[in-house]
């Protein structure tokens, strides 16, 4: 498998000569770029080195919205072999574009991505990831299908067929959300079938933050090796970086994707190892390129360990999904770590904020685990305010809840609920 190029020299070479072409396109054939770069004061000419791209200015998700639907692209729509779009459930949708050469590109990445997690050609791939305008079941599967495998296109929901179909197909690995997963494995164990005895030896999961205690839980529960997959479609798509199995850090795709870290509030650059915002600059994207995404995704940037391409750590956490809580920052991935520490509380649960006088609550809503003693339960529920309240200062009402009786997604898990006055629910 190509993973690249094999030294950090001709890895800058390489990234400034693409680079400086995307940049030469964006101007040149996206509004938008021309005009961001004119009130900046920059030309892609001013571009000498990579570390000039610091003086370009950044884009956000508020400016493909504002573009809406194809105002973004630098190519003409008669070369657009595909468009794909967010939900859009917090206004108009990011709205993306291929070129059958990017389509071709980033199945390339994928393929490389599931090579990197130990799956083969000839494997099975159960993808259940949602079909559609979301990016990450067409993702995952022509990349699959890129590296030579049989692809099972489950899609998303139904998930008493989804084990059926693991059970009667026999996958070698599956692409899904790590929080679906869970839900999965509580399926399995329903319908009294051992989730250890599967087919399953691969899972590539992504599309959510995920921490190591879930990792444990996956692993532990299947018997596979479980790596993360990151990607977002304004930057291309699942495949964006992957973790090579057993490395701990998805490897960046330095080749095709330039990522900086900086200050999420004065977005001012940041060295490596320290933790800040993502932020990407695709380098071979044609149809919508992106010059300096704001991921919001807050983490740190490492030295390489397989590649001389930087890896990633964990995503912690998002700037703009951090609560606030009387006044102090709380993520929904420090209280999934806190559950998974209580071995008989299941790790879904659900944050509800309140404001019924001056003051904000907090209520967990969290599952016992099924066939758990009830007394355990309110035990370890108790132990988990107590873990919380000493991690993050923050006090908070545990509420349990009898295993199944939270509602599960099968895309990206909803872990909030804001009732306080003049939030979005």
């Amino acid at each position: 498998m190509d993973y690249g190029p094999v030294s950090a020299k001709e890895l800058r070479l390489l990234q400034l000569k693409r680079l400086r072409a995307t940049l030469d396109h964006a101007y040149a054939n996206a509004p938008f770029y021309r005009e961001a770069f004119d009130r900046h004061g920059v030309t892609p000419g001013d571009l000498r080195d990579l570390s000039d791209l610091q003086r370009f200015p950044f884009t956000g998700k508020a400016d493909l919205r504002a573009n809406y639907p194809f105002g973004m692209f630098a190519t003409p729509m008669e070369q657009v072999a595909r468009i794909h779009a967010s939900s859009g459930t917090t206004g108009k949708p990011t709205v993306v574009g291929y070129t059958a050469e990017d389509i071709r590109i980033w199945s390339s990445l994928v393929a490389r991505s599931l090579h990197a997690a130990g799956v083969r050609p000839g494997m099975k791939v159960h993808v259940a990831y949602g079909y559609g305008l979301f990016t990450g079941g067409l993702g995952a599967h022509y990349g699959a299908e890129a590296l030579g495998c049989t692809v099972i296109p489950m899609s998303g929901g139904q998930t008493e067929r989804q084990v059926q179909l693991i059970c009667d197909f026999q996958p070698d690995a599956i692409m899904v959300t790590p929080s679906y997963m869970l839900a999965l494995l509580d399926e399995f164990r329903r319908q009294g079938l051992d989730p250890r005895a599967s087919s399953l030896r691969f899972g590539i999961f992504g599309a959510e933050p995920w921490t190591e205690a879930m990792r444990r839980e996956i692993e532990t529960g299947f018997d596979l090796c479980a790596t993360d997959i990151y990607g977002l479609s304004e930057v291309m798509g699942p495949g964006v970086a992957q973790e090579f199995a057993g490395d701990g850090m998805p490897t960046i795709w330095e080749d095709h994707f330039l990522p900086e870290i900086v200050d999420p509030e004065t977005g001012q650059p940041l060295p490596d190892g320290e933790e800040g915002e993502l932020v990407f600059t695709s380098l071979t994207k044609q149809a919508l390129p992106i010059i300096r995404y704001r991921t919001r995704d807050l983490t740190r940037l490492m030295s390489g360990s397989r590649t001389p391409m930087r890896r990633m750590a964990k995503i912690t956490g998002r700037s703009d999904d951090m609560l606030i809580i009387r006044g102090v920052n709380l993520f929904p991935t420090q209280i999934e770590e806190q559950i998974l520490a209580c071995p008989a509380l299941a790790p879904h649960f659900l944050i509800e904020l309140t404001r019924p006088a001056r003051m904000d609550e907090v209520t967990v809503f969290v599952e016992g685990r099924a066939g758990a003693d009830p007394g355990t339960c309110a035990e370890q529920g108790r132990l988990l305010a107590h873990r919380v309240k000493e991690a993050t200062g923050i006090s908070l009402r545990v509420e349990i809840r009898p295993s199944g009786a939270l509602e599960r997604s099968a895309g990206k898990a909803v872990r909030v609920r804001d009732l306080r006055q003049g939030a979005a629910t």
